[in-house]
């Protein structure tokens, strides 16, 4: 019998060994991509957003890297939701403050990834994040939420980050200081509808979506870019990290109608009830776009006095 042809080949990462598809970008590329190798992938509209970044070597606790890591074709959606502040600051390390829309009330959100084509190669994701003000910021909370939503620059604390990869664990787990683990996750957006599940543990339902896809707007690359800046502590040390989304297609519904959010007994619909979630206000799902997920930095907080 003929020997088979292996389908994956080990990398190291911060002297851990993780299996990559054999031939995939992260074996062939090593995160220094060749864009116009990749701009003839036909799932990739356009690079012209990864040539505005160059990239730069730096260490970090995976060894050294280039960053920022690209994702040239990736699919989101996202559930913004209000929760009592109560129940979210429990959940939130005292340096930092959450945003405040009303009186008594925050904003969190349950969010699934898919990444179709990327430097570290195709998987899925899902997160429980909270909308946190600035660090280091003293403004009024309600004036930074406009401020954030008047220019797609918010900021967020992760309470759960489950993958469905060895490679995605390991560098947002070591690399950034992202509560990762490896789980079977699958997500499917498009034009129609809307589907993602997690599982648990035991290979049951930890958390599921189903719904309807929002109207679509097509943009323009470089014309619609959002920021995303995520706290984590790496080392005892806090970092902040930067993520910008080129969008390319999407749409929202506020006070959605027909939005299945299902919650069974793993560690991401244990984080969604500790935050008592009381109603969904907006439903946002991009269908086509692009990320480039910056390596984090140091960043100083406050001294643990909650405003």
């Amino acid at each position: 019998m003929a020997p088979t042809t292996p389908t994956e080949v080990t990398v190291e990462l911060g002297g851990r060994s993780v299996a990559v598809p054999k031939g995939g970008l992260y074996d062939r590329y090593r995160m220094d991509p060749d864009l116009d190798a990749i701009a003839r992938d036909p799932r990739v509209s356009s690079v012209d957003f990864f040539r505005q970044l160059p990239k730069a070597r730096v260490d970090s606790p995976i060894g050294s890297t280039l960053t920022p890591n690209f994702y040239y074709r990736i699919s989101t959606a996202r559930l913004t939701m209000l929760a009592p502040l109560r129940a979210i600051r429990a959940r939130l390390p005292r340096e930092l403050a959450p945003l405040e829309p009303a009186p008594g009330l925050g904003l969190v959100s349950v969010m699934f990834f898919r990444y179709d084509v990327c430097d570290i190669d195709f998987y899925t994701e899902a997160a429980v994040g909270i909308a946190v003000r600035p660090a280091r910021h003293g403004g009024r909370g309600v004036v930074d939420l406009l401020a954030g939503l008047g220019n797609d620059h918010l900021h967020s604390y992760v309470l759960s980050l489950p993958v469905s990869t060895d490679i995605a664990q390991v560098r947002g787990h070591d690399g950034y200081g992202f509560p990762k683990w490896v789980t079977t996750l699958d997500v499917d957006i498009d034009t129609e509808c809307v589907s993602a599940h997690v599982a648990d543990a035991d290979g049951g339902t930890d958390v599921a979506l189903s719904a309807r896809t929002p109207r679509q707007r097509v943009h323009a690359t470089g014309e619609r870019v959002s920021s995303l800046t995520s706290y984590t502590t790496i080392g005892g040390a806090w970092h902040s990290t930067l993520s910008q989304t080129n969008i390319l297609s999407a749409g929202t519904t506020r006070l959605p109608r027909g939005v299945d959010l299902t919650l069974g007994a793993g560690r991401v619909a244990e984080d969604i009830r500790s935050l008592r979630p009381m109603r969904v206000v907006q439903f946002d799902v991009m269908t086509e776009g692009q990320n480039a997920l910056h390596m984090p930095v140091p960043t100083s907080m406050p001294s643990g006095v909650r405003a």
